[in-house]
């Protein structure tokens, strides 16, 4: 691996503009959710997010503060080194940023470009792949609804199979409709959320393989 210096040293208007951004962690692995599951991916965890999930499990992604920022064209050198036809952008909640400069870079490699969000904020970047988990805590921007390719509701409790049926209805007849439990109540959901597969047409089941795998 090239040895790629981060630097707390950069400019607001660097954020900005998109030539750097917080990054809390890159990592290449095996995407464990929604209809990419089981595929090999890189991923770039951009810090930042004020959603405020109470069961997100990277709540020391939150902080922006408390990432290093990385030039964007060095995130695309640590990329070309793996194998990976995608690239997830994460978080945190990575569409606080202007994406489209380390989007534009990221493809340059010929990668296809995935990203996570709450779909709170507007995304400027064209991205392949729309991933939207919408959080009660924080209203969904509506454009969110339109690019959506897959839509990933994570039940924390039984109000929340209700709150994905509303949800659905809003997104476009092409999304994937993805529900998945939240891993520390996985055990006591389960047999919930077959049920509600099973009666409700369309909705698939999403289970974070990669932490039964014990990977990142």
């Amino acid at each position: 691996m090239k040895d790629i210096q981060t630097s707390n040293s950069y400019k607001q208007s660097d954020i900005r503009d998109g030539r750097v951004v917080p990054l809390m962690e890159e990592f290449y692995t095996i995407q464990g959710e929604g209809f990419h599951k089981g595929t090999a991916a890189y991923f770039v965890r951009i810090g930042g997010c004020d959603v405020g999930c109470v069961w997100c499990d990277v709540k020391d992604s939150w902080d922006a503060e408390k990432h290093p920022s990385q030039n964007i064209n060095d995130l695309k050198i640590l990329a070309e080194e793996n194998d990976s036809e995608w690239i997830v952008l994460t978080g945190g909640e990575p569409a606080m940023y202007e994406l489209s400069p380390l989007v534009k870079a990221l493809k340059s490699i010929q990668r296809s470009i995935a990203i996570e969000t709450s779909g709170c904020y507007p995304l400027k970047a064209a991205v392949d792949w729309y991933t939207f988990s919408p959080k009660k805590f924080k209203k969904p921007c509506d454009e969110a609804y339109k690019k959506a390719d897959e839509l990933k509701v994570v039940i924390f409790n039984k109000s929340d199979f209700q709150w994905a049926l509303d949800h659905a209805k809003k997104v476009s007849p092409n999304c994937l409709l993805y529900i998945q439990p939240e891993w520390s109540k996985k055990d006591q959901l389960m047999d919930a959320i077959v049920a509600f597969v099973k009666s409700n047409k369309g909705w698939r089941i999403s289970l974070q393989t990669h932490k039964f795998m014990n990977i990142p």
